[in-house]
Formats: structure tokens, C-alpha cells, sequence
């Protein structure tokens, strides 16, 4: 997957794609990062790329010319005719597990980061495919989303991860959150790991995870449940949860 970051302040990945995950993943050819000042297609002496906005108010917002000529240029030497063009926004679209995956399908993203009040508007229109925004919240850039985004896609990216089920049986790839984990020592200051998980019947053990993170999303996110594809079994475990609670 070729990822394209447009920001002008590049230095803040540079941390990020050199460690733990998103570096292995460089390292076994599962993902290129190409960050890019955007800065450098200004089309003026100054390489200014904010200006007023039209009909006064506070603020700058991000012209037009320095982000469709940067897409251009990425596109060409991408060599991609179709790329998602994600514009980090806190109008966009929530950021879920089920966007991550759609987008892990990609084989180039382009992600723009802006600062200042806003984009033109011309840049929604006819540049991008997809607006984000990580949680209802405003931050100083689009750098610090741009980065949750691409970590969460790369993981799912094939030969990225140790296991190819450790993603499957995370938080949100269910649709519901995960169960609990444990690991040795089976006692640790009094405190003990359930005995099914040390009983080796993995059926059981199976049937404890599943129930315990029907129980979790019960608790802590009962919002999933309402859209979570539930099997039978997992429905009936679940109105014996509810009972329970009552």
C-alpha cells in the first residue's frame, strides 16, 4: 500500500513510521510512507498556503492551489489514477474498525492534514473521496488523526501482524469489544486467572471469551449490540446476561 501524507509540518511522522508497527510493516514492503510539505507547491515566492477567507471572519483558511497540485503530482508519480483522497475533518465521517477495513483494501491513500479555520471549499468538491474525523473533538491539526488512521489500517495490511487472527478477535473487528486476557502467574498476590483458562477445554474456554465479551460490551458500550450480528447462541447468552443485571 503507498501511503501520501500532505502536511506542512512533516517532522511529526517521522517518530511515528519509525517505530513498532507501521516500521515493520515498511520493512516487509506492506506499506510505503511518503510524507510531503505541502509548502513546496505554493505557487508563490513565499510558499504561502492560507489566505483570508472571503465574506470576512476569524481565521485563515487553506487554498486551493497548493493541495490540487499536490494531489496531482502524488498521483503521477504513484502512477494511481484512483487513490482514496482522506481530508482529516472534524465534520467527517466517525472514524470505525468497519472504515478501517474498507480502507485497508486500498492500494494508495492520500491523506491531507490542514491547520488554520478550514479548507476551501473547492478542496471537498473536487479533490477528495473521504472526509474523517476521529472523535467529536477539535485539534490544532490533521496530523495526530492522520496518524490513528494509518496505524489502524496498516496492522490489517496481510503478513503486517505476528498472527493473522490477532486483528480478527480485536475490540470492534467483532463488532463487539474484546474479553478479557490473562497470562502467567496463574496466582499473582492472591489474585487468580479463571480456572477454565487453565483447564485446557477449549471449548469452554471459547465459551467463556465469547461470554465475557458479550458481558464487557453489555457494561461498558451497549450502543454496539444494537447492530452486532449475534448467532443464537450469543443472543441467549445474552438475555441471560441482561436477567442478570436487572
Amino acid at each position: 500500500m503507498n501511503i501520501d501524507v500532505l502536511s506542512i509540518f512533516p517532522e511529526m511522522f517521522e517518530g511515528v513510521f519509525g517505530q513498532s508497527i507501521l516500521k515493520k510493516a515498511a520493512e516487509k514492503g506492506a506499506a510505503r510512507y511518503n510524507v510531503v510539505n505541502f509548502r513546496d507547491y505554493a505557487d508563490n515566492k513565499h510558499q504561502t498556503v492560507d489566505d483570508y477567507p472571503y465574506g470576512g471572519g476569524a481565521g485563515m483558511v487553506l487554498k486551493p492551489q497548493p493541495i490540487f497540485d499536490a494531489v496531482t503530482g502524488l498521483k503521477e508519480q504513484a502512477k494511481s489514477t484512483s487513490p482514496r483522497v482522506i481530508l482529516m475533518c472534524p465534520q467527517g465521517e466517525r472514524y470505525t474498525q468497519k472504515k478501517a477495513e474498507e480502507l485497508a483494501k486500498e492500494e494508495h491513500l492520500i491523506f491531507i492534514c490542514g491547520h488554520y479555520e478550514g479548507y476551501d471549499e473547492r478542496i471537498r468538491e473536487h479533490v477528495i473521496t473521504d472526509e474523517i474525523s476521529i472523535g467529536d473533538y477539535v485539534l490544532t491539526g490533521g496530523e495526530l488523526g492522520a496518524m490513528v488512521v494509518i496505524d489502524s489500517v496498516v496492522r490489517l495490511l496481510p503478513g503486517v501482524l505476528g498472527s493473522e487472527e490477532s486483528h480478527i478477535q480485536d475490540s470492534f473487528s467483532t463488532g463487539l469489544l474484546e474479553h478479557p486476557h490473562y497470562t502467567r502467574p496463574a496466582d499473582f498476590r492472591g489474585m487468580k486467572v479463571p480456572d477454565v483458562l487453565v483447564s485446557g477445554n477449549h471449548k469452554l474456554i471459547e465459551e467463556w471469551r465469547m461470554k465475557e465479551s458479550l458481558r464487557r460490551t453489555l457494561s461498558r458500550r451497549p450502543d454496539l449490540l444494537e447492530e452486532a450480528d449475534l448467532t443464537d447462541q450469543q443472543k441467549k447468552w445474552l438475555d441471560e446476561l441482561i436477567k442478570l443485571n436487572e
